[in-house]
């Protein structure tokens, strides 16, 4: 009885609990089911282009279940790229807001509908704009952390991107400002390492044995995890972001997690064999007697029915007007030089 009693104590899993584990489950399912409508709207012309993160749950719904959210200098900052649906959702993003960006109708909240989807911009949860070019938000993460380090709080920069992008200087230049010892920055620098660029192998890119490695250069914590696992994903991130809160200090963490759907729709957006995180979470979860079949189906059934819902809303709504292309450039008036409706 001892030795079952220390074993379940052991568990990673029996140490997140039931409860918290069956809510990552739920977000986890509505990404997937949330970006696999996506898919089926480009191939079908009702959207545009476009690329997300299937594959990538485990990690990323843990992520943002544990980010400190609200917004200004006192909550944590968010440096995205656009495989980070599932964060959002992890924050309590709705799937109809992304369905807009999708479909780029007036109603979206991230760009007016003048974006890529996944390109979230939400000043309320300090979601600083998603850019299109590779890996820019590590170099736009420096500057958030340094006015973190200034004031008396507790929150950090958060920066996310993939392995492919650690090539470019704008990481290295992160890594350099953020262990500077004049002002070291609480910068958590996430790496996602799905082994592949847009369609560059990783062991045809990478000299490293792990991109974590990079930080013994500079003295600073690093580690790699299994992204696949969403307990060893919960538990790293918790001890990660533990460490910027603590020290004020930057943290890198690597997760290796699957890419199920290839780059994006422009490599056909079909369905790869890899491991599918969801699923081996589903046996952990059922084999620990945490969740039942029928209750598997229902969460499935019940996130395809609300997608599907919303989709339909989606395409009712209307698209920006030409006129709308000045909202929201400039913080006052448009400047006389601007065109305006029936002006030259």
């Amino acid at each position: 009885m001892a030795d079952q009693t220390s074993a379940a104590a052991a568990d990673p899993y029996r140490k997140l609990g039931k409860d918290l584990l069956r809510n990552i489950h739920r977000i986890m399912v509505k990404a997937r089911v949330l970006e696999e409508r996506l898919i089926k709207m480009s191939k079908s012309g009702d959207g545009y282009f476009w690329i997300g993160g299937p594959g990538e749950e485990a990690f990323n719904v843990s992520l943002g279940l544990q980010v400190k959210k609200g917004q200004g200098p006192e909550f944590d900052y968010l440096h995205l790229h656009y495989r980070s649906s599932a964060i959002v959702l992890g924050l309590g993003g709705p799937v109809i807001d992304t369905i807009r960006q999708m479909r780029c109708v007036a109603g979206d909240p991230y760009s007016k509908g003048r974006n890529f989807v996944n390109h979230y911009a939400l000043p309320k949860w300090n979601i600083v704009p998603v850019s299109p070019t590779i890996e820019t938000q590590y170099s736009t993460a420096i500057g958030t952390a340094i006015a973190q380090r200034r004031v008396e709080t507790d929150a950090i920069t958060i920066v996310n991107g993939g392995d492919g992008g650690t090539a470019e200087g704008d990481f290295h230049s992160c890594l350099v400002w953020s262990n500077r010892p004049a002002l070291t920055l609480p910068i958590l620098i996430i790496v996602i390492n799905n082994d592949y660029a847009i369609s560059t192998a990783a062991q045809g890119q990478h000299g490293e044995r792990n991109i974590s490695d990079w930080g013994k250069v500079f003295d600073m914590p690093a580690r790699t995890v299994n992204g696949n696992d969403v307990a060893q994903s919960y538990l790293a991130i918790k001890e990660a972001l533990a460490y910027c809160r603590k020290e004020r200090k930057p943290y890198l963490l690597e997760a290796r997690t699957s890419r199920l759907y290839g780059h994006s729709s422009s490599s056909g957006a079909n369905r790869i064999a890899q491991a599918d995180c969801i699923a081996e979470f589903e046996a952990k979860m059922s084999e620990r007697g945490m969740i039942a079949q029928e209750e598997i189906e229902k969460i499935w059934q019940e996130n395809l029915e609300e997608i599907d819902k919303a989709h339909q809303q989606v395409k009712t709504e209307p698209f920006p007007t030409p006129e709308s292309i000045w909202e929201n450039v400039f913080a006052g008036p448009l400047p006389p030089s601007y065109p305006t409706k029936g002006g030259s």
